[in-house]
């Protein structure tokens, strides 16, 4: 029976789009089913008393340095954002809806690429709209999701269930209950799917 792994990202990790650049390859390599599990990393922190590494000048010097490593190791395309920090409730909420109407491997390609390859201000409207309609969705159609109370509790209740599984950062994937967290600790992903 083929393995599954549940992968809990938020856009504005740049450790999330690297581990996306590397699970879908092994996914597909491996058969392996991805379970997209988009959470709103401020509230993951909220819950868990846990702040982003870029409030530690020390870390977010060592941080920069070490993904430009993975950049160069798994060889991807990747800039940092000029307006990261960003908040990305609006496109966190267009995943919910993505991942409703089938559309979410797309949706987290446009997403990722727009923050973390051709740093986009994803946190402005004008900007969103323009980065949908340019990759082929309904910019109205998802705008107007993300102003629905369905896919705002969505988002909110997958954050919760994350907080409950032990979930403190992103990226964190789950396979067989036990928990990675880290794009760093693929490989150890990489095992357990072995197993």
């Amino acid at each position: 029976m083929s393995k599954s792994i549940d992968f809990y990202y938020d856009y504005v990790s740049p450790n999330s789009y690297l581990a996306w650049t590397q699970l879908t390859k092994l996914c597909a390599a491996t058969g392996t089913r991805l379970n997209y599990k988009p959470i709103l990393l401020g509230g993951v922190f909220k819950a868990t008393g846990n702040s982003s590494p870029i409030l530690v000048a020390s870390k977010a010097a060592w941080l920069k340095e070490d993904i430009l490593r993975h950049v160069k190791y798994y060889d991807v395309p990747f800039a940092f954002n000029p307006f990261f920090p960003l908040s990305t409730t609006i496109i966190m909420r267009g995943s919910m809806w993505a991942l409703t109407t089938e559309n979410i491997k797309e949706y987290n390609k446009v997403m990722f690429e727009a923050v973390w390859v051709d740093q986009k201000n994803m946190a402005d409207q004008n900007v969103i709209t323009e980065v949908l309609e340019s990759n082929g969705f309904d910019a109205k159609q998802v705008i107007k999701a993300t102003e629905q109370q369905v896919f705002k509790k969505a988002l909110i209740q997958s954050t919760e269930e994350a907080v409950a599984r032990g979930v403190f950062g992103a990226p964190t994937m789950f396979i067989d209950g036990q928990m990675h967290f880290g794009q760093d600790r693929l490989d150890w992903v990489k095992r357990t799917i072995g197993n």
